[in-house]
């Protein structure tokens, strides 16, 4: 018997070819899954899963890799994926479960999380970066896929903006980090007010960067000892 033929994808068909190819392999439906907030060291880990229907109703303006969009361009996006998903869900990681089972490991739990929490069972997966196993589907995992294929992209903003909400929120919480500002990252500032005031409860304290000897202990602080960011943050999809 002679082998199926190989499905080629041009980089000229754009951020929905994968997907179009996909199924019209017969794979009808295809989720995409990413993650924010690897690199900080302060905050949720935040996961994604997103299927975007066929046709031009899949077609959302604007998206992107969600590191690529601005904040304003980022809420847009998010508010067309969610109205226009067929499914869709949010998974947070919070900072005490990230250092107890490492980052690579509740990156993947996240990721898994996500795609097996959506209300239809996809078809096919495709995943940012990394394998997603566990899942009893085919599936890809591409390097940027989030610059590659349409539902990554839209998980990618999902995970983002979802994460910057909490990461504003947070910021009323534990006032002094600026954590509104650098979303939990190691910037210069985020560094300075460490050193000043110490971490906090959100703060990853198995990252080298993040002493984890002490909790912030300025009185004009009033920062309070509640880890925050777990459980499912958003399910959904259009009817």
């Amino acid at each position: 018997m002679l082998p199926p033929p190989r499905t080629v994808v041009r980089a000229e068909g754009g951020l929905y070819a994968l997907e179009r190819a996909l199924r019209r392999r017969g794979f009808a439906q295809v989720a995409g899954a990413d993650e924010a907030g690897r690199g900080a060291c302060a905050g949720p880990l935040v996961a994604a899963a997103a299927m975007l229907p066929p046709g031009r109703r899949g077609e959302i303006e604007e998206l992107a890799d969600s590191k690529l969009l601005t904040p304003a361009a980022r809420e847009r996006v998010y508010a067309q994926v969610v109205a226009r998903a067929t499914g869709y869900v949010v998974v947070a990681i919070p900072p005490a479960e990230v250092d107890a089972r490492g980052l690579h490991v509740s990156n993947l739990a996240a990721m898994r999380r996500a795609l097996a929490g959506l209300p239809a069972r996809p078809d096919y997966v495709l995943t940012d970066g990394f394998p997603v196993d566990g899942l009893d589907v085919p599936g890809l995992a591409i390097w940027k896929g989030d610059q590659v294929a349409a539902c990554v992209a839209a998980a990618s903003v999902l995970a983002k903006v979802t994460r910057d909400r909490i990461m504003v929120e947070l910021a009323e919480e534990y006032p002094g980090y600026g954590f509104a500002e650098h979303k939990g990252y190691a910037t210069p500032e985020h560094s300075a007010a460490l050193e000043r005031y110490g971490p906090c409860a959100i703060h990853r304290f198995s990252y080298a960067n993040v002493s984890s000897d002490r909790l912030g202990e300025d009185p004009e602080l009033d920062v309070p000892g509640q880890a925050a960011g777990a459980g499912v943050r958003g399910v959904g999809g259009a009817e």
